[in-house]
This record gives structure tokens, C-alpha cells and sequence, in this order.
């Protein structure tokens, strides 16, 4: 499967598709093993499980394994769907705040969105596999009101973060971190459509191959500053640690 595409830029192929799907699957078991289950470590698990299960979705669709490729594709959608609510959840977590109504509301919209793709015929049609990224077909309209949802959670959660981050200068770190994480995956898919204008029907693979970075972010920023680590695990290493030392 992999001919056709030597000598060609590999930015979102199905190697790096294969390879994200590995990192971010590893990471949501790492925070299994690493941290005490907390509502921002269950958050931050099922996160990387998303971002990771879009990444085997979308790599099934280029190679043609398992179920069809539209099958793929509507897991993929629903997958990535997720995405906006898990944040803004994560975001309310770290504030300590009560918010259900804006919680419920993001997981509310992205559940009509999930509906929509996995059981609604025809909400996800074909889809093509370029050199660089998949391309996921849905009907425009459909897609005009995903594009909304989508950037609007984003930068609901950006504002949230940034009040909170100025509110509760404790938390001013880990909320920053959050934004950070937000900006270094929307900006660079935002600059990558500016230079190739065709790639915008290639979004939601291109914004999930830089999301990687917000995956990056979340484990080493925000999961430290907000969960405590498993004893058991420290104690683990600590013996390793000591035994290399020692010897």
C-alpha cells in the first residue's frame, strides 16, 4: 500500500497516520499508568483515545482495511467530534468551577453531530487518499455547520481559559497551557490551507495531524500541574533508578 506514495512528502500519509495513531494510543495508557483517575486524567484519556482512534480511522480508509472506507470515515468523524466538548470539560475541571450547562450544551451539540454521521445515510459520503492527507466528503452544508462547531467550541474554550487564566492566577499556568496547546494545532492548519488553498477539503486530517501537538501539550503541561501521580508507579521507578546507580 505504501508504493505510492515513495518520493512524495509523507506530512499526513498513512506512515505518519500509523505512527500518531501508536503515540497518542500510547499516551492514553501511559496516563492509565501514570496518574490517579481524577476527572481531568479520565478527560485527558479518552482525548488521546479520540485523537488516536481518528488517526487508525483515517489510515484504515487510506489502506482499504477492515470495513469500507465510508464505515472508517464516520468513525473517524464521530472520533474527532468529541473533541471540542472533552476540552471545554478539561478547561471547567481546572477551573474547579461548576459550569453544567456550557459542559452540556458542548456535548450536547457534538452528539447531534455523532448521530448525524454515524446513522444518518448519506451524511458521509466518498473520500479520497492525496499524498499528504485524506480527504472526508460531507455534505456542504453539513460541513459549513461542522466548521462551525468546531472553531466555535475552540474558541469558546480559548476565551474561557483566557478569563479564568486572569480570575485564578494559581491556575494562570495550566490554563495557558491549554490555549497554547488550542493555538499550536488551529494556527499552523490554518497557514498550511493559506498556502495550499485546495487542502481545505483535507481539514480534518490536516488539523489532526498537528492536534498531536495539543496531545503533546496536554501530557506534559497540563497532566503534571493537575494530577497526582500514582505512588506505586513513583516508588517503581525510584528502585529502578536506584538499582542503575548503584551499579
Amino acid at each position: 500500500m505504501y508504493k505510492k506514495y515513495r518520493g512524495k512528502l509523507l506530512c499526513f500519509s498513512p506512515p505518519v497516520m500509523l505512527a500518531t495513531f501508536i503515540i497518542e494510543f500510547g499516551m492514553a495508557f501511559y496516563t492509565l499508568w501514570r496518574y490517579k483517575m481524577s476527572t481531568i486524567s479520565r478527560l485527558a484519556f479518552v482525548t488521546f483515545i479520540a485523537l488516536g482512534t481518528f488517526q487508525l480511522a483515517e489510515y484504515m480508509v487510506c489502506g482499504g482495511l477492515g470495513w469500507t472506507n465510508v464505515q472508517w470515515a464516520k468513525v473517524g468523524y464521530g472520533a474527532i467530534t468529541l473533541l471540542p466538548p472533552l476540552g471545554i470539560h478539561i478547561l471547567v475541571a481546572i477551573t474547579g468551577k461548576k459550569m453544567p450547562i456550557l459542559v452540556g450544551a458542548a456535548y450536547a451539540t457534538s452528539a447531534a453531530f455523532i448521530w448525524s454521521f454515524l446513522i444518518v445515510g448519506g451524511a458521509v459520503g466518498g473520500q479520497t487518499c492525496n499524498a499528504n492527507y485524506a480527504v472526508f466528503n460531507i455534505h456542504s452544508i453539513g460541513s459549513q455547520l461542522f466548521g462551525l462547531y468546531y472553531y466555535g467550541w475552540l474558541a469558546v474554550g480559548i476565551g474561557l481559559a483566557l478569563y479564568f487564566g486572569n480570575e485564578l492566577p494559581t491556575k494562570r499556568k495550566t490554563l495557558m497551557a491549554m490555549v497554547t496547546g488550542y493555538l499550536i494545532f488551529i494556527v499552523p492548519t490554518i497557514m498550511f490551507n493559506i498556502i495550499d488553498p485546495s487542502s481545505v477539503r483535507g481539514i480534518p486530517s490536516i488539523m489532526c495531524g498537528f492536534a498531536v501537538l495539543f496531545a503533546f501539550t496536554l501530557m506534559s503541561k497540563v497532566l503534571p500541574d493537575t494530577c497526582e501521580v500514582i505512588r506505586q508507579s513513583n516508588n517503581w521507578l525510584q528502585k529502578i533508578f536506584q538499582r542503575i546507580s548503584n551499579s
